[in-house]
């Protein structure tokens, strides 16, 4: 009989992984490539299901004050740039497992923070899997048969911001603000930050041209996008605040490989034997994280 921490593993890799393939087959095979509008209903339906959800009893939303709402102001600043950053690399990089082995150099910025800002001691698993993880990503983009250099360029703008946030909620002292509230702030800025950005960027009007726009599939996969999108912060959120730190970084990881193997069958990719190593030494990188986790825990 599955555990209780087994089936909410399971459930956080089931929304992990259909999110993530929902969304790259929107941004990749749709080709709906209109982030401001893309993240903007993504949020706003996230924001839209938390908030029914509080109304109904099933989460609980603080009323902070609004010292609590400006002292998160910049982390949700930076979340928009997270979503947004992120959703140009997605569209752009052919495979899952390039944007992730990129993404994992964010996890190197709380090493940072802990070894040169708090003066912690950094173990010789952590130095491994560091150094491995920036020689993975470092030798990537030159064995990349599908080389694009914006969504590169775009990647670097993502992890630059996830690295941020996470050394902000990291550096910020305990407040009364969870992880839900948080993210409802997170969601109601975003969506006026990026409804407002639609039109100068163009978004709004070139949306209106897209071949696909009345067409059931892009509705369908659009609504799902967001929906998946909700489920895995909720999961994500439950994982956190149930099993350790390194049950659940061995949950992520299992997420992410599963995602990425998955991405390579589904999308059209070209990899050769250097852009493979590189994975494979990302991967080794992340699962010395995860043990280096799990051993602290």
């Amino acid at each position: 009989m599955i555990g209780r921490r087994s089936l909410l593993g399971l459930t956080f890799c089931t929304c992990y992984l259909a999110s993530h393939l929902t969304n790259k087959y929107v941004l990749s095979v749709l080709k709906f490539t209109y982030p401001t509008l893309f993240q903007g209903w993504q949020t706003f339906l996230g924001g839209l299901l938390l908030h029914v959800s509080w109304k109904l009893g099933w989460v609980e939303i603080n009323s902070s004050s609004r010292s609590n709402v400006l002292a998160w102001l910049p982390a949700s600043v930076l979340f928009v740039g997270i979503i947004y950053a992120g959703s140009r690399a997605l569209s752009r990089l052919v495979s899952i497992r390039m944007y992730s082995t990129l993404h994992l150099l964010s996890s190197l910025s709380l090493c940072y923070f802990h070894k040169c800002i708090q003066k912690e001691k950094t173990s010789p698993t952590k130095i491994c899997s560091a150094l491995f993880l920036v020689a993975a990503a470092g030798c990537l983009p030159f064995q990349d048969a599908q080389f694009d250099p914006d969504g590169y360029f775009w990647a670097v703008i993502h992890l630059f911001c996830v690295g941020a946030y996470k050394i902000l909620r990291k550096s910020q002292k305990p407040s009364v603000l969870s992880d839900i509230d948080q993210q409802y702030l997170n969601y109601i800025f975003s969506v006026a930050l990026l409804v407002f950005a639609s039109h100068p960027t163009g978004d709004l009007f070139r949306a209106l041209d897209f071949p696909l726009l009345y067409f059931y599939s892009f509705h369908g996969s659009c609504c799902a996008s967001g929906i998946l999108g909700f489920f895995l912060m909720l999961s994500t959120v439950k994982l956190k605040s149930i099993l350790a730190p390194g049950q659940c970084a061995a949950w992520i990881f299992f997420a992410k490989v599963t995602t990425a193997a998955l991405s390579l069958v589904l999308f059209d990719v070209i990899l050769t034997r250097a852009a493979v190593g590189c994975f494979l030494l990302g991967g080794l990188g992340e699962a010395l994280l995860v043990f280096s986790e799990r051993r602290s825990s």
